[in-house]
């Protein structure tokens, strides 16, 4: 069974308070793009899990855990509790979603086991595990995982587990900019409550931006790359200084919105269309500001069989 997972970029990311369980109230406009991770599961003795780099990608899969640490090892295992199997499988997952660069790649690698292992352990003619149940085995994983499995653009809510799927019309043309090394997705959120201690400042409640909606809802890429927006921006450019220099370069070279993915380190920048995004791709790769440039499409659907 062989399932790929997108990529995401957060159109905006609004931080509130610290919760009492450590985590922060937030407002994630997630957004799926044409940037797959591959997950294969195959009936094995026991479970094992192996990372590659996906044909045709540059992600180096080094630091990716192959073992139960591995967030789709993780998904096996709960899929496998609540049908009541042994996690015999072996999973083969291949990798063209930066590591630890703020896209979710992780969490689209557990949305892809969390699928695949269910169309294996479960009975085709009376399934036990609905979509929903996915979706909540997902949000026990990870904040990141059930938009992985659901796609297109979507609003979360509480620690971003809670979706409402947006309209987003026509298809908006991305080229993103990945780094050497990744972000430590933690360190970015406590560096962005240091920060915000520092100045003095009190997190605001986080709301959906209106703005944001209706360009998506009208499709208009030039309004959208106005309202693009990361709370956690600041905190990724103190602990990643040379971030401010692919950003810079993206503006100069013509993107209509630029900002820092997630907790980073990936750049994302927003083109006019698809040959502007080839153009803009085509000047940042001269520029030496990246590790790699990548380009794709979104919105585009979730974790999917192939």
């Amino acid at each position: 069974m062989t399932v790929r997972a997108p990529a995401k970029v957060n159109l905006q990311l609004s931080v509130g308070p610290l919760r009492d369980d450590g985590y922060h109230d937030l407002v994630n406009v997630f957004h799926a793009v044409s940037l797959f991770d591959e997950l294969t599961a195959v009936p094995a003795d026991e479970l094992a899990v192996t990372v590659e780099t996906a044909p045709g990608s540059r992600v180096a899969v080094d630091g990716v855990p192959a073992d139960d640490d591995n967030l789709a090892a993780r998904a096996a295992r709960l899929v496998a509790a609540r049908l009541g199997v042994e996690p015999a499988v072996a999973l083969r997952i291949r990798k063209a979603i930066p590591v630890a660069g703020g896209m979710a790649g992780g969490s689209a690698d557990a949305a892809a086991a969390l699928l695949a292992c269910a169309r294996l352990w479960d009975s085709p003619d009376d399934p036990r595990l609905s979509r929903d149940d996915l979706l909540e085995l997902g949000a026990d994983l990870g904040s990141d995982v059930p938009f992985a499995l659901l796609g297109g653009t979507a609003i979360g809510v509480g620690r971003g587990e809670r979706l409402t799927p947006a309209l987003a019309r026509g298809t908006f043309h991305w080229v993103f900019a990945t780094a050497d090394g990744g972000l430590s997705t933690p360190a970015v959120y406590a560096e962005c409550d240091r920060l915000r201690a520092e100045r003095g400042e009190e997190a605001p409640r986080p709301r959906v931006s209106e703005e944001l909606m209706s360009a998506l809802a009208t499709g208009d890429a030039k309004a959208l790359g106005v309202v693009l927006s990361n709370d956690l921006q600041a905190a990724a450019l103190v602990l990643r200084p040379s971030l401010r220099r692919t950003l810079t370069a993206g503006h100069e070279a013509g993107a209509i919105g630029a900002l820092v993915s997630g907790s980073g380190p990936t750049c994302a920048f927003l083109a006019e269309n698809a040959e502007h995004a080839a153009e803009l791709a085509a000047v940042l790769a001269g520029e030496g500001v990246a590790k790699s440039i990548v380009r794709a499409g979104g919105p585009v659907p979730g974790a999917t069989v192939i």
